[in-house]
C-alpha cells in the first residue's frame, strides 16, 4: 500500500546540496541557538559544527562512539552513540564547551535505537526495524510507542507537529516525509512527499528542512511541495 501512495506523491523541493566535511554523515541537528547545523560521521566517529552561511566547519570533536543522531534540546544536544562491539545504544548530552558529558548518558530501551526529536519537554527515539517512535523521560524510560508502517530514517518537530522520514533501504532505498499529528491516541500518518535520495536524519532551521545523503556524502536542504 506504501509504494502505490508513494508513487502519487510529488517530491520534496531540493533548495541547496552540500559536500559533507566528512565522510558517511549520519546524524544532524540544527542548533538554533549557535546558528550552526551539528554533524556526526558515521565512519569517523567525530561530530561537526557547520555554518551554513559559508559552509565552513566551526568546532570539531570526538565523539564517544558512531554518532548515529543528534537533536537539539533546552542549551544543549543530545546524540544516540553506539558504544562497543554490539553497537549498544545510549543517549548522551553534548554541550559545545564542554563536550559530551559521561553523567548523562541513558541507555537505550533494549539497547536499541537510532533518530531524535525533541518536542520541548520530552525526547523521542525511534527503532528502526521496529517502526516505531518511543517518547521518553528523562531516565529513558518509555512513555508512550507510536508505530509508523515503515522504517524510520530520521524526525524533527515543528510547532508542536512532527514530520518522519518514513520508508525501506530494500530494493534501492524508498523513502517518503511524512507527517504526525501526536495528539491523536492513534496518530494516522499522512505522507506528503517523496525523498528522491537515501536520505538519512532529519532537522528543521526554521525555514527549511536538512538532511543527509550518507551514501553521496553530502547534505541537503530542502522544502515540502506547496
Amino acid at each position: 500500500m506504501m509504494l502505490i501512495a508513494r508513487m502519487k506523491l510529488p517530491i520534496i523541493h531540493e533548495q541547496r546540496r552540500f559536500p559533507s566535511p566528512a565522510a558517511t554523515p549520519q546524524a544532524l541537528a540544527w542548533d538554533g541557538k549557535r546558528g550552526v547545523l551539528w554533524m556526526g560521521s558515521r565512519d569517523l566517529r567525530r561530530i561537526y559544527a557547520i555554518d551554513p552561511a559559508d559552509w565552513k566547519v566551526v568546532q570539531e570533536t570526538e565523539a564517544p562512539g558512531i554518532p548515529w543522531a543528534a537533536v537539539s534540546t533546552n542549551g544543549s544536544s543530545r546524540f544516540t552513540i553506539g558504544e562497543g562491539m554490539n553497537d549498544d545504544r545510549y543517549i548522551c548530552s553534548f554541550a559545545p564547551r564542554t563536550g559530551f558529558s559521561g553523567s548523562e548518558r541513558i541507555a537505550c530501551p533494549e539497547f536499541t535505537g537510532s533518530y531524535l526529536s525533541y518536542d520541548g519537554e520530552n525526547l523521542y527515539l525511534s527503532q528502526w526495524y521496529k517502526h516505531r517512535l518511543l517518547r521518553l523521560d528523562a531516565k529513558g524510560n518509555i512513555l508512550r510507542a507510536i508505530d509508523v508502517g515503515a522504517e524510520i530514517s530520521g524526525h524533527t518537530f515543528i510547532d508542536g507537529t512532527i514530520y518522519v522520514l518514513r520508508g525501506t533501504e530494500q530494493n534501492g532505498e524508498s523513502w517518503t516525509i511524512a507527517q504526525l499529528d501526536l495528539s491523536e491516541q492513534m496518530p494516522a500518518v499522512t505522507d506528503l512527499a517523496t525523498i528522491p535520495f537515501a536520505c538519512r536524519s532529519l532537522t528543521f532551521d526554521g525555514e527549511h528542512f536538512w538532511s543527509n545523503h550518507r551514501a553521496a556524502n553530502e547534505i541537503v536542504s530542502f522544502s515540502l511541495p506547496n
